[in-house]
């Protein structure tokens, strides 16, 4: 293609994401403009493009790139999240005309989402957020796509971000999920379990490597037998790779030379916050975050080893046998995921979305990091009931019972022996909690009405009741 032929679609943000999504929509027989802050970027991009250099047209200045997008334009920002976003938006806008669409597809904060879209209805213009997940590979050959904002905008981009996303068994991982900022809170949801998934695969890790005394290279093939199972996963296939993997520079496996003090971009954060304020706990996830918190304080750390002794010691291994590890992952999983959609349904009522509950776990089935063969479970589960919790749900209530046991021995052998387990831990916690009709909140009840007057509910009348604690 000549770049006479004006293309629809101009991207900004020639990032690794932003580069690798420029080249999937191209691959994918839509020409496509392109900028960067750095100039010289777009034409090096050009270059790069090889045989796919014919459907990119390098552009100079914001009003060049502009000019170049055939009406109605439709510009994907892939710039940081955050200001940059609306500095960008708010340089665009005055070289933009009616219909003109602009979709931030960054990692931006739903409620920023919900901030700019409000902001473009108000003035008449077109605005998506939308989620997308899979990293550098999913972007460019095919991520989940979760999008949010004006319905009729998505619906005129959706053929191509069908086209450029991940695919099910043929069916296309991008739907639209709801108003405002939608796209980007799914996505921040799936980012939390994201968090929650990884740490209790790393959990498991310690218990073979520390509990069990097992090398990496013992390690990976019991991740690489897992991913043949019902835990089969994105996230259990590169673990089993990362732990066997070998350093180049050392010949020792590259698990030993990495510092365990984990990063993160604020995300799983962000969902924790959020499930406070939607009173849905994701109490798993919290462990997670608060986990990788906790990995980068080495030095308090190393002093808390010098002060009390190392942690862990040594579990004999016939107590914590290949299969136990395995259901005790499963049901944490199960777990990790009710929380998750729990928070999902919670936020759809709260924000008015009507969240697409089936749809969702079908966009995660491929593209995404926690893609896994269970969402398909899930997502059918989710079509029966979409307000039912998932550990409720009859596939995986039977699930539960025959793995929770498992869950538990792990966590207090992991325990009983020094050993770290915060989200398997925490994940048997919430299940003993839901599936306990009496609980102990009556106890927190009377103490809030004894030093508050706060009130208690009685099981033998109705209203609002107070103790005798003032009797004397």
């Amino acid at each position: 293609m000549s770049h006479s032929a004006k293309p629809s679609y101009g991207l900004i943000g020639l990032g690794t994401m932003g580069s690798n999504l420029a080249l999937n929509i191209a691959e994918k027989g839509n020409s496509i403009a392109v900028f960067n802050r750095t100039i010289k970027r777009a034409d090096e991009f050009h270059t790069e493009a090889g045989d796919l250099a014919s459907m990119v047209v390098p552009t100079t200045s914001l009003e060049e790139f502009v000019n170049a997008i055939e009406r109605p334009r439709n510009i994907i920002l892939m710039v940081p999240a955050g200001p940059v976003v609306d500095q960008q938006m708010d340089v665009l806008r005055p070289l933009l005309e009616a219909d003109d669409l602009i979709i931030d597809a960054g990692n931006a904060h739903f409620e920023d989402t919900n901030r700019r879209a409000e902001m473009a209805a108000s003035v008449g213009e077109l605005f998506l957020g939308i989620g997308v997940s899979g990293g550098e590979e999913g972007a460019r050959y095919g991520p989940s796509i979760m999008g949010g904002g004006d319905q009729s905008a998505w619906q005129r981009v959706e053929p191509v971000l069908q086209a450029i996303s991940a695919k099910y068994e043929g069916m296309p991982c991008a739907t639209w999920m709801g108003e405002g900022g939608a796209g980007h809170f799914v996505k921040m949801v799936h980012n939390g379990i994201e968090y929650a998934d990884m740490q209790m695969i790393a959990e498991v890790y310690g218990l073979m490597r520390d509990g069990l005394g097992m090398e990496a290279g013992k390690i990976a093939p019991v991740f690489n037998g897992w991913n043949e199972g019902p835990l089969k996963s994105y996230l259990i296939e590169i673990s089993g790779n990362v732990a066997g993997a070998t350093d180049p520079k050392t010949g020792a496996p590259v698990l030993d030379i990495i510092l365990d003090s984990a990063g993160q971009k604020g995300t799983g954060r962000w969902t924790a916050i959020e499930a406070l304020k939607l009173a849905s706990p994701v109490s798993v996830i919290d462990a997670a975050v608060a986990a990788r918190n906790l990995s980068s304080r080495l030095e308090e750390r190393q002093a808390g080893e010098t002060l009390f002794g190392a942690s862990p010691t040594p579990i004999p291994a016939d107590s914590l046998l290949n299969k136990m590890m395995e259901n005790a992952l499963l049901a944490g999983k199960i777990a990790c995921y009710a929380q998750g959609f729990a928070m999902l349904s919670a936020a759809s009522k709260n924000y008015g979305w009507s969240l697409p509950m089936p749809q969702i776990a079908e966009v995660w089935r491929e593209g995404c990091i926690i893609r896994s063969t269970m969402l398909n479970d899930m997502a059918q589960a989710l079509s029966d009931d979409a307000e039912l919790n998932l550990m409720l749900a009859p596939f995986f209530a039977d699930i539960l019972k025959d793995t929770h046991d498992s869950l538990r021995q792990l966590v207090a052998t992991a325990i009983s022996h020094g050993h770290s387990v915060p989200a398997l831990a925490t994940a048997v916690a919430y299940f003993d909690t839901m599936r306990t009709s009496r609980g102990t909140a009556n106890m927190i009840q009377g103490q809030r009405d004894f030093f508050g007057a706060h009130s208690f509910g009685r099981l033998d009348a109705q209203g609002a009741h107070h103790g005798p604690w003032g009797m004397g």
